[in-house]
């Protein structure tokens, strides 16, 4: 539940306080050490069974834990797939109903781990011989023995199909996702982003906030940046939010070095993240692959519009919301988008604002997703 990890455990802490109002108790298990300085903020229960080890992420905890506590759930999530967890947990569900024992139903959220982008990117070659093996040994089981599988959009259930042989869940089931709204825009979220970014100049910019990962084409971002600051004047300053003391962080930060106005912030959290959304002009992802985008979402309900790949799975509903622009995922593309964003008059940009704001509320709030999450799962 580290808020570092991103997308699950965030997702997770916006869903459940909207599942509570509806009279759903949720509990989670995970793999922390229970004096981690991250737990005991949420409103919920979390058992912290300990760190795993080895690179599956093993714990010998989980399944004498989840074969002494699954009685006492009537459903159970598992969030993502190619580890120690998702397999340890059909095997614990399949050793009590070998006992006739009391077991809930079990379904699995991939979060896009199903994704075929992840078997077809030239730089993944070895690990996805890897994920073959390991699909045909252990997670089909996982995915055809559970209940069903929830996607987070109709995207990523369209995809998952055309990933992998034998792929023959019980049910798919298109749950929806959503996130809190924001909070209101203050002052202090403006200061508190001012101290963590001091070269800011003041003025609007271009948001990348996501982790500086491969996928997440930054480097079509930068690269794309460099060449229109060869051919405009006065562009809006570009600023990356994202973990970057690591190996590509750094290599990203060398390419962007020879522009000035090219900022990283690092990680931004609280106050200092909020008054990044709100006083961006925009919020640019060309991802080479994103399952759900909780930071496009979170741009979104800022009444941010937002330039993105149609990679983003859920580009669809922005597509058709007029929330912003949709490219594929090459630096030509990602060039060309920047570049129509930049032509754009503020009649229309504002336009786009309000319209990016509608796409939210029509379809992301957690509230509406909590709504379809509980009855599509009651249903299942």
């Amino acid at each position: 539940m580290n808020p570092k990890q991103g997308g699950p455990c965030q997702g997770i802490r916006n869903a459940i306080p909207e599942m509570e109002k509806q009279g759903v108790e949720n509990e989670v298990v995970c793999f922390d050490e229970p004096n981690s300085e991250y737990l005991g903020q949420d409103t919920f229960k979390i058992h912290a069974l300990g760190a795993s080890k080895t690179p599956w992420k093993y714990n010998k905890n989980l399944i004498p834990w989840l074969i002494d506590n699954f009685n006492q759930y009537d459903i159970v999530i598992v969030h993502a797939l190619w580890l120690y967890h998702s397999h340890a947990t059909i095997k614990a569900l399949l050793s009590l109903k070998k006992q006739n024992m009391k077991a809930p139903k079990v379904f699995i959220m991939p979060h896009g781990m199903l994704d075929p982008y992840f078997q077809n990117a030239k730089e993944r070659k070895l690990k996805a011989l890897r994920n073959e093996v390991y699909w045909k040994l252990v997670e089909s089981k996982v995915i055809n023995q559970a209940n069903g599988v929830l996607f987070t959009c109709e995207e990523e259930l369209l995809l998952a199909r055309t990933t992998f042989p034998k792929y023959q869940p019980k049910k798919e089931i298109n749950v929806g996702y959503g996130i809190q709204p924001p909070p209101s825009r203050a002052v202090k979220m403006k200061e508190a982003f001012t101290h963590t970014v001091p070269q800011w100049n003041g003025k609007p910019y271009l948001l990348f906030l996501s982790r500086i990962h491969p996928k997440k084409g930054v480097d079509l971002l930068i690269r794309s940046y460099l060449r229109l600051e060869k051919e405009m004047e006065g562009l809006p300053q570009l600023i990356i939010a994202g973990p970057e003391n690591h190996e590509y962080g750094k290599e990203m930060q060398a390419l962007a070095a020879a522009s000035p106005n090219i900022l990283f912030s690092g990680m931004l959290s609280g106050d200092a993240k909020w008054g990044a959304f709100y006083e961006s002009e925009a919020f640019v992802l060309p991802s080479h692959q994103e399952n759900f985008g909780i930071a496009v979402v979170e741009a979104l309900a800022c009444k941010k519009p937002v330039l993105i790949s149609n990679k983003v799975n859920i580009w669809r509903e922005i597509a058709k919301g007029q929330g912003g622009i949709v490219k594929d995922d090459t630096e030509d593309q990602t060039y060309g988008m920047l570049r129509e964003w930049l032509s754009i008059n503020l009649l229309e940009r504002n336009k786009m604002s309000r319209a990016a704001e509608r796409v939210y509320k029509d379809y992301f709030t957690i509230a509406q997703a909590a709504n379809k999450f509980i009855n599509e799962v009651k249903n299942a």
